[in-house]
């Protein structure tokens, strides 16, 4: 098969990995040998915002993926740098450490609101910009129902159900739930 790319970079946080972020990486893997799932947040502090660890989410993510298809998968681990341009030379560093000089590499994602603005400082990456995906999922609601004790199934792929339930057991999980319920009372 001919493919545009040696690789894809496609920067998320995954907190958690829905359908939507699974239909980018087909997408992209359609498009390219390798992808690479720059994994953002990924500083090792838990909190509500990002309740799993990097390692974590290369777990989930993977478990929806075929054996063969997670060869094509490289992740790279992206600690937040609330400084555009000291992150985006970390992301393009951590993306170098992966290719060879002379791959073919993209960037695919989509522009859905303002925080996207990022998509636009890798300007040496062709662009592979995709509409919006599946309903516009949005991890945020997401998360705050698991928390409440739900878990969405039809917003996530089976692996990350598999996932999320059994995390729902941890003590992690009841240290952030309860995080989250205080937090919760205090908007109101």
């Amino acid at each position: 098969m001919q493919y545009c790319f040696d690789y894809l970079v496609y920067i998320g946080r995954f907190q958690p990995f829905h359908l939507a972020h699974m239909q980018t990486i087909n997408i992209a893997l359609a498009q390219s040998q390798n992808i690479i799932l720059a994994l953002g947040s990924a500083q090792n502090e838990r909190n509500i915002k990002n309740p799993f660890s990097a390692e974590e989410r290369e777990k989930m993510i993977l478990s929806n993926f075929s054996p063969e298809n997670q060869k094509r998968i490289h992740f790279v681990h992206v600690i937040d740098v609330y400084n555009d341009v000291k992150w985006v030379k970390l992301v393009k560093s951590l993306v170098n450490d992966v290719v060879k000089s002379d791959d073919r590499v993209g960037l695919i994602g989509h522009f859905k609101d303002e925080s996207s603005y990022y998509l636009q400082l890798f300007p040496e990456w062709k662009m592979v910009e995709l509409e919006s995906l599946k309903g516009s999922i949005s991890a945020t609601p997401l998360r705050e129902a698991y928390f409440q004790g739900e878990i969405k199934q039809a917003e996530f792929p089976l692996g990350t159900v598999e996932f999320l339930e059994k995390f729902q057991k941890t003590e992690t999980y009841q240290k952030l739930s309860e995080k989250f319920q205080q937090q919760d009372r205090s908007n109101i």
